[in-house]
């Protein structure tokens, strides 16, 4: 009788390449969508809630925004935007939410009410009350080269560039450009 040793028999084990590149590719295509995520959130997601009714009627207080940090490295404020800020980069205050008035190398004043940039009267889409407090604007205000003149669109019930507590805002004090409001959901939209 001859004797049966034991045998295994191991099957090789091919690897799948198909399942492999496939994995491959969930693993890129996660990591795309992630990194988009973090840019999107980081660049346009930050939130800021605005305080007070210096806004009014564009914002109220306790609206949330969103605030685009990326639009300003590239270029800089224009005549119009909201920008979210803390004057003089005070780290230890709350973000103000304001209008930009004036732009580097002009000049600010505002007398009887009104708002002249280079001696003319700015005309503005946004209707605004006469301004009843000219603030350190009552003189000609001349801004420097990265400096920005702010005021709030409730003219007469606001802190703003026309207060040397805020006064006139360098644009590496703006944490960026307030350009969408999240809540409450009666005023979701783009701001203007």
């Amino acid at each position: 009788m001859a004797r049966r040793g034991l045998t295994f028999v191991q099957k090789e084990k091919k690897l799948n390449m198909n399942l492999v590149k496939k994995i491959l590719e969930w693993i890129f295509e996660i990591a795309v969508v992630l990194f988009l995520a973090f840019v999107l959130v980081y660049f346009f997601g930050e939130k800021v809630v605005n305080v007070g009714e210096s806004m009014s009627p564009t914002l109220e207080n306790g609206d949330t925004v969103l605030v685009n940090k990326l639009n300003y490295s590239i270029t800089g404020p224009s005549r119009g935007d909201v920008v979210v800020f803390k004057p003089h980069g005070n780290e230890n205050t709350h973000y103000y939410i304001k209008r930009v008035i004036g732009l580097p190398g002009e000049t600010v004043e505002i007398r009887d009410g009104k708002i002249y940039i280079d001696g003319e009267v700015l005309e503005e889409e946004l209707e605004t009350e006469p301004v009843l407090e000219a603030g350190v604007a009552a003189s000609p205000v001349e801004l420097g080269e990265d400096e920005y003149f702010v005021l709030g669109d409730n003219r007469n019930n606001s802190e703003d560039s026309r207060s040397a507590d805020v006064g006139d805002v360098l644009k590496k004090h703006m944490l960026g450009k307030a350009w969408f409001v999240l809540s409450p959901k009666e005023r979701f939209g783009y701001l203007k």
